[in-house]
């Protein structure tokens, strides 16, 4: 079973639909017991890092998802559920976040012919091998819709990267905790891939970057 991390952030059911087409069982829950029995757990998200990390922690998720990650359950957040995974965010200094990645969240820079915040199809550059896009083919576009990107503090971490203003750090993955700044249940064919991708990944075996 899938877990789909119920913490009124919206961007659930694009989710949930996704995967069912994969033809995975899905439960939408809040509840820390289903979250750590299940086989995969999936964070999505739209809005603010502040907000966000408030109705996480107000819901005593914030504990859980540390501890299916220590678990070395496999882990995927998506968009907003990316940024949450890191430190902390500029969007909303000093809030921390989750912690599961070292870094932080920074604002797109100001750049003539560029609209914050970033909305549309992009471009994928891969790198380190990353689990989530066997099969992808380099270039391959995804969609996005955000103001804020991540900043690992280590690179390896980084599995691809796309160009807007700034180079984003669009993919991050370390031991079972995986990340996508872009939709990858809003990308098409090759979003679909991605996700088969994540339900191939089972439990522990990976060490961090």
């Amino acid at each position: 079973m899938l877990a789909i991390i119920d913490y009124d952030a919206g961007n659930i059911k694009s989710v949930e639909k996704a995967f069912e087409k994969l033809g995975q069982k899905v439960e939408i829950t809040r509840s820390p017991e289903k979250i750590l029995k299940a086989d995969r757990i999936v964070l999505p998200g739209v809005g603010n890092f502040g907000d966000a990390m408030g109705r996480l922690d107000s819901y005593g998720l914030t504990s859980v998802i540390r501890q299916a990650a220590e678990e070395q359950i496999p882990v995927l957040g998506i968009c907003l559920g990316l940024q949450l995974f890191f430190e902390g965010s500029e969007e909303s200094g000093g809030i921390p976040g989750i912690g599961l990645l070292k870094g932080k969240c920074l604002r797109f820079s100001e750049r003539p012919g560029y609209k914050i915040p970033q909305v549309g199809w992009n471009s994928l550059h891969l790198q380190h091998m990353g689990r989530l896009f066997y099969g992808i083919p380099e270039g391959a576009y995804v969609y996005f819709v955000h103001s804020f990107y991540a900043k690992a503090e280590d690179e390896r971490c980084v599995k691809a990267t796309c160009d807007y203003t700034n180079v984003v750090d669009a993919s991050v993955e370390s031991g079972n905790v995986f990340a996508c700044q872009f939709h990858p249940e809003k990308s098409g064919d090759v979003g679909l891939h991605i996700l088969n991708n994540f339900l191939q990944i089972s439990r522990g075996g990976k060490k961090p970057c």
